[in-house]
């Protein structure tokens, strides 16, 4: 008689579909941090197009690694510091060191400096990051901000006067003191405690579904066939945000002081 194999207990097939899960985010972070530093070698070689589009794949990438833990539940810690690893790279060094071979070497020592702040800040806004994750007493409306601009959307931002400048040309905003500018105020954003939107945590309503999707294949349709464009309106909308985010948070915090997030 042949011996048939056997069934893995429930445990084994548990534990099998955990490591899968987890393996899944992990590979988009990966590709992210891939994008981030393949960024930075366009730079080198010149192709400043396609450095500004990785970061944007790195962005993107960014973004869908953490849903998919959550909706697979194959969210670890080692993703979660992996994931923080890859954000400091991907928008910390990679744009600053694109703008430091796009225009601020221009400006010496200076530019330098401005870039290594702005990693720096960066460092700190990821480590303050996951330590308010630890903050079991926060209240429950506070998952629907962020304290100063997320890491990803600073290296977008800063990232700004190169989209400009494939649009307008290199004449007014390839200079240090332009890029020097946006460094230094993003960086003082991204370790700011300004409130602003996080939509991590968004929920649509059945009415508004179809609309979502039909505004997101638009956005996605617009990123391929005006991609400086398309960036420029969302980077500006973005910051057009902030003071509306500013506004609802210190409502909030008038009128829901007490509330705690107990789960």
């Amino acid at each position: 008689m042949s011996e048939t194999p056997s069934e893995p207990s429930p445990r084994v097939r548990r534990l099998q579909g955990f490591s899968i899960n987890r393996m899944i985010p992990n590979m988009l972070t990966l590709m992210a941090l891939s994008a981030g530093l393949t960024g930075i070698r366009f730079a080198l070689d010149g192709r400043w197009e396609h450095a500004v589009l990785a970061i944007v794949a790195a962005a993107i990438l960014d973004a869908l690694d953490g849903r998919i833990a959550r909706l697979l539940k194959g969210a670890s810690k080692f993703g979660a510091e992996l994931d923080s690893l890859s954000d400091f790279v991907c928008f910390g060094v990679s744009p600053g060191l694109i703008l430091y071979l796009w225009t601020m070497r221009d400006a010496g020592k200076l530019g330098w400096v401005l870039v290594m702040l702005f990693a720096i800040c960066c460092g700190l806004r990821l480590a303050r990051f996951n330590v308010m994750l630890e903050d079991e007493d926060a209240p429950v409306w506070k998952n629907r901000f962020f304290s100063g601009i997320p890491a990803p959307m600073g290296g977008g931002l800063v990232l700004l006067p190169m989209v400009f400048s494939f649009q307008v040309g290199d004449d007014i905003l390839r200079h240090p003191w332009i890029a020097g500018g946006f460094l230094l105020v993003l960086a003082g954003m991204m370790v700011s405690t300004i409130p602003t939107y996080s939509f991590k945590n968004l929920k649509i309503s059945r009415q508004w579904v179809l609309p979502t999707m039909l505004i997101t294949g638009g956005i996605a349709v617009s990123v391929i066939s005006a991609p400086w464009i398309t960036l420029s309106v969302m980077g500006s909308a973005y910051i057009a945000t902030i003071p509306f985010s500013i506004r609802a948070h210190r409502a909030l915090m008038h009128t829901e002081p007490g509330e705690t997030n107990n789960t």
